[in-house]
């Protein structure tokens, strides 16, 4: 059994935080992502 890798992101409402959060989720990682404005575009 493969154990499932996770990683916690902060910033995720754009730039850096976000292209980190969506690589680490296309290559397995299992994302938790924080952000001050849910609102924002890219969110």
């Amino acid at each position: 059994m493969t154990a499932l890798r996770t990683v916690l992101v902060t910033g995720t409402s754009s730039g850096i935080g976000l292209a980190t959060a969506v690589r680490a989720a296309e290559t397995g990682w299992h994302v938790v992502a924080t952000l001050r404005e849910p609102g924002r575009d890219g969110a």
